[in-house]
C-alpha cells in the first residue's frame, strides 16, 4: 500500500451529540491529522435494534471493504450484528467497543442475555478490540472471553477550556447525559427534591433519544415540584454548552453505568466539584477529592452529597481545585489518535508501517 488506509463504520448520524459519537468523530478527524486516509462507512440507523432491512444493508456495506483495509466498527453496530455475516467479513475488523451493549438500563434479563451471546461471539472473529477505559478493558476479559492481548485501551482525549469560569449565584447544578434510563436523570430529580430548602438551580442538558423515558421525567419534574428550578434543556450546541459549563457550579450525573463517560473530563477541565456514582467506569475517570461517588439508584445519597457540597463553600472550593488540576493533566485527542494508530500499525498486517 502507498499510504495509512482504514475505513471507520459507525450506525446513524456522526454529528449526533453523545459520548460515543464525539469519540468516534474526533478520532476520525486526529488520525487524518496525523496521514490517515479514512473512509467513513455510514451504516443504517436503528443499531443496536436494526430491522432486517438495515441489517442486511450494514453487513453487505462491511463485507465490501477490502481485505487489505482495516475496519473500525463502532460498536453500536458491531455488538448486534449478524455472526453469521460478521464472519464473512474480508477486512481485518478493530471492534470499538465503548461500553458492552448488554450493560444498557432497562434491558430484560433476556435481552441482555442475548445481547451478551451475540456481541461475545463477534468479538472472536475481531483482529484488535479498542475500549475507552481500563474498566471496560477488564469486562471484556472476564465476562466475554477476550484475551488480554487483543484490547487496546484508547481513552478519550479532551480539549482543555478556553476563558474563564464565571459560576452564578445561586450555583447551578449542571448534568449532562442523553436522556435514557442508564444516565439516571430520574434519581438526579429525585435527589435534587431532597434539598429543595436551599437555594440552587440545575440544567440537564442531553437529547431525549427515549421518547418516553424523556416524557417520564417531565412529568416526574412536575410530580416533585421543581419545575422552576430545573430545566430540561434537551441537545444544545456545543458552544451553548460550553458557555453553561462556564456559569456551573457544580456537576451532576446520577448515572447507572458508564464504559468511560467523556462528560467528565469535561467537567474536570472546567475545575467543577462532581456528584456521580460507583457505577462501572466513572470510579477510574473522576479522581479523588475532585467530588463525591455514591451507589447508583440512591436519590438519598445522591442528594446528600450534593447538600454537602452545596452547604460547604470551602470544601467546594476545594473539590474544584482538584478537579482544575486533573483536568489539565488529560491529554488531547491526538493523544488517542496516537495510541489507535498505533494499535492498527502491530495487529494489522495491512497498514503502512510509521517511521518512528
Amino acid at each position: 500500500m502507498t499510504q495509512r488506509h482504514i475505513a471507520f463504520a459507525v450506525p446513524g448520524d456522526l454529528t449526533t451529540l453523545t459520548g460515543g459519537y464525539i469519540y468516534d468523530r474526533r478520532l476520525m478527524t486526529e488520525l487524518r491529522a496525523l496521514g490517515w486516509t479514512v473512509d467513513h462507512i455510514a451504516l443504517p440507523d436503528g443499531f443496536p435494534n436494526p430491522s432486517a432491512q438495515q441489517m442486511a444493508e450494514a453487513l453487505g456495506m462491511l463485507q465490501d471493504v477490502p481485505s487489505d483495509c482495516p475496519v473500525i466498527i463502532d460498536g453500536l453496530a458491531f455488538g448486534a450484528l449478524d455472526t453469521g455475516g460478521v464472519a464473512q467479513i474480508k477486512a481485518p475488523i478493530i471492534a470499538l467497543v465503548h461500553h458492552p451493549l448488554a450493560k444498557e438500563s432497562g434491558l430484560s434479563t433476556a435481552q441482555a442475555r442475548a445481547l451478551w451471546d451475540m456481541e461475545r461471539q463477534n468479538l472472536s472473529h475481531a483482529a484488535h478490540i479498542l475500549v475507552p477505559s481500563p474498566h471496560t478493558g477488564d469486562i471484556l476479559t472476564s465476562e466475554y472471553d477476550v484475551a488480554a492481548d487483543k484490547i487496546t485501551i484508547a481513552k478519550p482525549g479532551i480539549d482543555q477550556a478556553t476563558g474563564p469560569s464565571t459560576p452564578i449565584d445561586p450555583p447551578l447544578i449542571l448534568s449532562v447525559g442523553i436522556q435514557l434510563p442508564r444516565k439516571g436523570h430520574d434519581v438526579l430529580l429525585k435527589a435534587l427534591a431532597e434539598i429543595k430548602d436551599l437555594d440552587w438551580k440545575a440544567v440537564i442538558v442531553g437529547a431525549p433519544l427515549d421518547a418516553g423515558f424523556a416524557q417520564e421525567l417531565q412529568d416526574l419534574r412536575t410530580t416533585l415540584d421543581l419545575t422552576d428550578r430545573v430545566e430540561l434543556a434537551g441537545q444544545v450546541s456545543q458552544e451553548a454548552l460550553k458557555d453553561i459549563y462556564q456559569t456551573a457550579g457544580l456537576f451532576a450525573l446520577a448515572t447507572r453505568y458508564e464504559g468511560y463517560g467523556i462528560v467528565f473530563d469535561e467537567a474536570l477541565v472546567h475545575g467543577l466539584p462532581i456528584v456521580s456514582c460507583h457505577a462501572g467506569a466513572v470510579s477510574d475517570t473522576v479522581p479523588a477529592g475532585a467530588g463525591h461517588l455514591v451507589a447508583p439508584d440512591d436519590p438519598q445519597a445522591f442528594g446528600a452529597a450534593l447538600r454537602l457540597l452545596l452547604s460547604d463553600e470551602e470544601g467546594r472550593q476545594v473539590c474544584a481545585a482538584a478537579s482544575k488540576k486533573a483536568g489539565a493533566a488529560l491529554l488531547g485527542w491526538d493523544q488517542t489518535a496516537r495510541v489507535v494508530a498505533e494499535a492498527i500499525q502491530q495487529k494489522t498486517n495491512c497498514a503502512e508501517q510509521i517511521a518512528q
